[in-house]
């Protein structure tokens, strides 16, 4: 009879429970980032904006949107990584293709139902830009959900699904399944074990990944969810006005977005493997 060897897995909500710990410490980035991206000339650089933001508004107009950005990550996140890590589990994918196949999928599903979240976090982010008396002035991602229902309507709320959701597909494969492989590669290597130093290595590849796959699509996500109705009829609208400013335009703010997705992809999978390693449910295999 074969001995049994115990494995933890992870359950279904941590990957929502450790991106909403990632989004806490990284939220002034993702702020910078979505400011960066809808500027139209280009004119402040990352340093000079953050000095600005911090002598205009003060130092906690960084955390502007917060509450949207920890509800934006427990549907949007908490969607994609339970789909991926619920399906993974059952059918075990053994090749890249099929991982890919399948973050592609729980990334659409994740990014539609967080659409209504990621455009109240993006209003509430960029509310400061505007002159007083034409900001938004959402108290709270409740209050922007309501708010955006009563004076817009129900469609307004998934302005910019479309790009979204591309944009969580490229996320999606950009961080779990390119995240899984290298992780895999590097166990397999013999030099590597599942240990600390691997996990680091592995979400720090997987967050660059990620940022040169999403930063065009995350960038027309932006201009989107920031517009006024009617501003941009269609995203194809939205894509030609971006293009009109140079093919750089769509890799606006990617310092930002790096120094924002990188270390959130770092942290978000260290907690991942600490929930998994403490907490996640046991499997038994034979040896």
């Amino acid at each position: 009879m074969s001995d049994q060897k115990q494995k933890r897995l992870p359950r279904w909500y941590f990957g929502g429970v450790s991106s909403a710990v990632a989004a806490c410490v990284v939220h002034p980035l993702d702020l910078l980032k979505v400011q960066l991206q809808t500027q139209q000339e280009g004119k402040l650089t990352l340093g000079k904006l953050t000095a600005h933001i911090i002598k205009t508004e003060g130092v906690f107009a960084l955390y502007n949107g917060i509450s949207a950005s920890l509800l934006r990550q427990l549907t949007y996140s908490m969607t994609r990584f339970g789909i991926y890590e619920v399906v993974k589990q059952k059918y075990n994918p053994d090749t890249f293709a099929a991982k890919v196949g399948l973050a592609a999928g729980a990334g659409a599903c994740g990014g539609f139902v967080g659409t209504p979240a990621d455009m109240v976090n993006v209003r509430m982010q960029n509310d400061m830009k505007f002159p007083k008396d034409k900001r938004r002035n959402y108290k709270h991602a409740i209050d922007g959900l309501l708010r955006v229902y009563k004076e817009e309507g129900t469609k307004r709320l998934f302005s910019g699904a479309s790009t979204a959701t591309t944009r969580a597909i490229f996320m999606t494969v950009g961080q779990l399944s390119f995240y899984d492989q290298i992780k895999l590669s590097l166990i397999n290597s013999g030099v590597f074990k599942d240990n600390l130093l691997t996990h680091f290595l592995s979400s720090l590849a997987a967050g660059l990944i990620a940022t040169v796959l999403t930063q065009p699509v995350d960038v027309i996500k932006t201009r989107l969810m920031n517009s006024k109705p009617g501003e941009y009829p269609t995203v194809l609208h939205c894509i030609k006005f971006t293009a009109l400013l140079g093919p750089l335009a769509f890799y606006k703010g990617i310092t930002a977005s790096a120094s924002r997705l990188i270390p959130a992809n770092i942290l978000l999978f260290l907690t991942y493997e600490t929930l998994t390693k403490n907490f996640g449910h046991i499997k038994e295999y034979a040896t």
